[in-house]
């Protein structure tokens, strides 16, 4: 496609299920502005700009905030092969931010196009090869997507690794105990789960975050990431727990900044030539989530889900810190 950044057009994609969805964001002085967002989106443009090769797989309106959606992968080197197209309007969220920068959510959901992709359809769009799956946020709760996603990670479970972001957004789960009970099996079926301290509060009331960590991999995955916000991240492993640093950042907002993590993780892994086994070597995890950390933190400094954006030099070769020094 003329114009188009695509990477690793030879190469396996890492495939990121899920939703997009336009942010409106309400700063803390009551002025409004629009950014394209969504948590599987967001990392799909990060692993993009990160120049590993990724596909999205969602259901993107026709309507010109979904062409703004498809036009933004497809400049970031997201291949479109997996989009399913529809009439259906975009799904809107509401960020409030504080004085810090941190965001709370409202959605609007119903009857749009990021909802209504079904099992069928996700299956039948799934690319002939995938390097990794990674699914999460609001594609596990809302239905017929939660379904299909499900089964997208159920079909490639044992053949590639599969990363889980909960991301949990408690304010549209109307059935919290089928939401639950989804998010158990598709654990069971990961290789990887990266979620927030919050994420960890919400989803184990009864443990603090280390022993629910801890707790998460006696259920399947080989390692935990633990994202701390301004104290950093944890690799928790059957190794113990690392601490990885913070990375100062002058903070603008917190809009997409797990999703930068855990994208930046993900593309770090795969342009190493790394898959589900090598999870049990906690340095390499811990090498992976540093360099996670610092891309995030490059997303904070600047509004919105705008994550770096590496030169085209860098493709082909494995991730590193210096690489984002270009």
């Amino acid at each position: 496609m003329p114009g188009i950044a695509q990477h690793g057009s030879d190469s396996a994609p890492i495939l990121v299920g899920g939703e997009a969805l336009y942010d409106l964001v309400i700063d803390a002085d009551g002025a409004l502005t629009g950014h394209p967002g969504g948590g599987p989106f967001n990392t799909a443009r990060t692993i993009g700009r990160l120049r590993q090769p990724v596909a999205f797989l969602g259901r993107l309106s026709t309507d010109r905030l979904g062409a703004t959606h498809e036009r933004i992968l497809c400049a970031d080197g997201v291949v479109p092969d997996a989009i399913v197209h529809t009439d259906d309007p975009t799904m809107l969220a509401l960020a409030s931010l504080d004085a810090s920068g941190s965001a709370s959510w409202s959605f609007y959901v119903d009857g749009t196009a990021a909802a209504g992709l079904t099992r069928e359809r996700a299956l039948a769009a799934l690319p002939e090869r995938v390097a990794a799956l990674h699914v999460g946020t609001l594609g596990l709760v809302l239905e017929p997507l939660a379904t299909a996603l499900e089964a997208v990670a159920e079909h490639l479970a044992g053949e590639t690794m599969i990363v889980l972001d909960p991301n949990v957004r408690p304010q549209v789960i109307d059935d919290e105990q089928a939401y639950r009970a989804r998010i158990e099996r598709v654990i069971a079926h990961s290789d990887l789960v990266k979620l927030s301290e919050e994420d960890l509060a919400w989803l184990d009331r009864d443990r603090p975050p280390a022993a629910a960590a801890q707790a998460l991999l006696e259920r399947g995955p080989a390692a935990i990431l633990v994202t701390r916000g301004p104290d950093g991240a944890t690799v928790v492993s059957a190794d113990g727990d690392t601490a990885i640093q913070p990375v100062h950042a002058e903070v603008v907002d917190t809009i997409g900044a797990g999703d930068a993590f855990g994208g930046a993780f993900l593309a770090w892994w795969i342009s190493h030539g790394l898959g589900s086994s090598d999870l049990a070597r906690e340095d390499l995890v811990a090498e992976a989530a540093r360099f996670g950390a610092v891309v995030a933190a490059r997303t904070v400094a600047s509004a919105g889900a705008s994550p770096p954006q590496l030169p085209a030099q860098v493709a082909g070769h494995p991730l590193d810190i210096a690489s984002l020094a270009q």
